[in-house]
């Protein structure tokens, strides 16, 4: 008789009890998008910002005062369990951890991030855009220029890559090469992709801090795999460039 009376209110409590504890197990769909931790340093406050977007990621240390360019690494990320796997295809602080992977152990709660590793401050990372999406969100290859009306096409597959990440309100391009190990530039801040324009907001630019603060705007369409856009380049020069999902 007393288990009868019992059973009904521990499956009336059952549902909220997988609610509330839902928020501390971590999975692939909750770490993607973009994540910001602010760290206080003697030459002022850095803010870090951490982006997964479909197999890749990236991690990029500015000033968050100027935009001043500090560090960028990335590559794969792989989640199993409370381990986050990475393999790094660029690195700038050490581009002899390229090819290289290594662990890092990830929690999650009450939407702050939590990651252990080498080199990462313990401080929780904050949420910037709560796995919101566009038609743009993953990363990109650049796989194509058009120069005289004609669309030249680049293997994407070859070690030296220039990879868009795009999450659903931040965006970074990284130049890199896999096989030499040379990183040739990165840039990145937040975007907007509404109605055929997309927009960049420039948050640091490696080659020159003075684009900071600068917007470029896009005419873009994607066409199967293909994102085309063209505009005008930071340097103000016309362009018309392809960009492929990357799987």
């Amino acid at each position: 008789m007393m288990r009868s009376k019992l059973l009904p209110a521990i499956l009336f409590a059952l549902p909220f009890f997988l609610s509330f504890s839902s928020d501390s197990t971590t999975s692939k769909a909750k770490l993607e998008g973009a994540w910001r931790q602010t760290v206080a340093s003697a030459e002022g406050e850095v803010a870090h910002v951490l982006l997964f977007s479909g197999r890749y990621f990236s991690l990029t240390a500015h000033m968050a005062e100027n935009g001043a360019f500090l560090s960028t690494k990335g590559g794969s990320w792989r989640l199993d369990g409370e381990t986050l796997k990475v393999s790094y295809e660029f690195d700038t602080a050490d581009s002899a951890r390229v090819g290289t992977s290594e662990e890092w152990i990830v929690s999650l709660k009450d939407s702050k991030l939590v990651l252990e590793g080498r080199g990462l401050d313990p401080a929780p990372w904050k949420a910037l855009d709560a796995g919101a999406s566009t038609t743009l969100s993953g990363p990109w290859l650049f796989s194509g220029r058009e120069r005289d009306g004609q669309v030249t096409r680049r293997d994407t597959n070859q070690p030296r890559k220039t990879m868009k990440i795009l999450s659903g309100a931040r965006f970074q391009w990284i130049a890199y090469n896999t096989e030499t190990k040379q990183f040739f530039g990165t840039g990145g801040g937040s975007y907007t992709a509404e109605d055929g324009v997309y927009t960049e907001n420039i948050e640091f630019f490696s080659r020159d801090n003075s684009r900071v603060g600068a917007q470029l705007r896009f005419e873009f369409e994607v066409d199967g795999n293909d994102w085309h856009h063209r505009g005008k380049s930071s340097a103000g020069e016309p362009m018309y460039e392809v960009w492929s999902r990357r799987e």
